[in-house]
């Protein structure tokens, strides 16, 4: 008869840049957000971010959401032991923009959004889809995270980042690394005001906006 401790726990999906970069998110996210912040999650992939930050932080509320409904059970798996991250839901930010009840709500809004390495690998029109949906579920004065790679008007794009932006658009023409200034103007159309850029080890930022 198999024992408990004969189970074997289910072999989950790793993101090693997920390992690598949360301990530098962390750090400037625990300066932007209150200690009991409510948080919600796009695009949480594997869940490693939900799992670490409020496993440093048990006062935030976080809530993931994946586009991709297979993914959740893992993401579920993966932080059943964090009390603070809630059940993860299905949230795909193209399609909410024709069902803007789509995006998870919560009573006076969400603190903050956040958001890591998306409008790179997915089709322009998910940027702005973004920027909106999260400005409509923000509480007054919330603020919108976003982390990754963009291109910077009047800056150099690092070799790694060249490498990787020619990457991208060989596996999907539609996809690739973003104008900051583009993405600044996407969401001054949605109500949000930016606020603060941050360098982020390996060439990436962390960019903050502010529910006008």
């Amino acid at each position: 008869m198999t024992k408990p401790e004969d189970v074997l726990p289910p072999v989950l999906p790793f993101s090693p840049a997920a390992e690598r970069n949360r301990e530098a998110i962390l750090a400037v996210l625990a300066g932007w957000l209150a200690p009991q912040a409510a948080v919600l999650e796009v695009a949480s992939g594997t869940g490693q971010h939900a799992e670490h930050f409020c496993g440093a932080r048990p006062g935030w509320q976080w809530q993931p959401t994946e586009a991709e409904p297979a993914a959740l059970p893992a993401i579920a798996a993966r932080c059943a032991r964090q009390p603070g991250v809630a059940a993860p839901l299905p949230l795909d930010v193209l399609a909410a923009e024709a069902d803007t009840e789509a995006w998870p709500r919560r009573p006076g809004g969400w603190d903050a959004v956040f958001c890591a390495n998306l409008i790179h690998i997915a089709p322009w029109p998910v940027a702005p889809a973004l920027l909106q949906g999260a400005a409509r579920v923000l509480a007054p004065g919330g603020c919108l995270v976003l982390y990754g790679p963009y291109r910077v008007d009047g800056e150099p794009l690092s070799p790694g980042n060249q490498a990787f932006d020619a990457d991208l658009r060989d596996r999907n023409p539609a996809w690739g690394l973003r104008r900051l200034s583009a993405v600044q103007e996407a969401g001054q159309a949605a109500g949000l005001a930016f606020v603060e850029r941050v360098d982020m080890p390996a060439n990436n930022l962390m960019l903050r906006w502010r529910l006008a």
